[in-house]
């Protein structure tokens, strides 16, 4: 099983960036799909949810407008568009697959930093 994240890097505020989950090992299209973050000091939190079939996201409330998750059941890989980088959007981003009684997989997370 892996999850593998990309597309962190360094940003400037009100920048974009596009992070990837490429996975492999398991049903990836009946899987729900998250992305999660988690900054020094904090507790990892929620930033947005995708059903396996795609057809239900959710986000939190700090994020939403700015961001959107994605996925693609044929090439096996769930994205996060992030738009209108703030400073407190700095984080590592992890993705998650998870299906109910059966498995929750974590990524290794990618760095994304938002500074001037």
């Amino acid at each position: 099983v892996q999850l593998v994240e990309s597309g962190g890097g360094l940003v400037q505020p009100g920048g974009s960036l596009r992070l990837s989950c490429a996975a492999s090992g398991f049903s990836f299209s009946s899987s729900r799909m998250s992305w999660y973050r988690q900054s020094p000091g904090k507790e990892r939190e929620l930033v947005a949810a995708i059903s396996s079939a795609g057809g239900t996201t959710n986000y939190a409330d700090s994020v939403k407008g700015r961001f959107t998750i994605s996925r693609d059941n044929a090439k096996n890989t769930a994205y996060l568009q992030m738009n209108s980088l703030k400073a407190e959007d700095t984080a590592v981003y992890y993705c998650d697959a998870y299906r109910r009684g059966l498995y929750e997989y974590w990524g290794q997370g990618t760095q994304v930093t938002v500074s001037s």
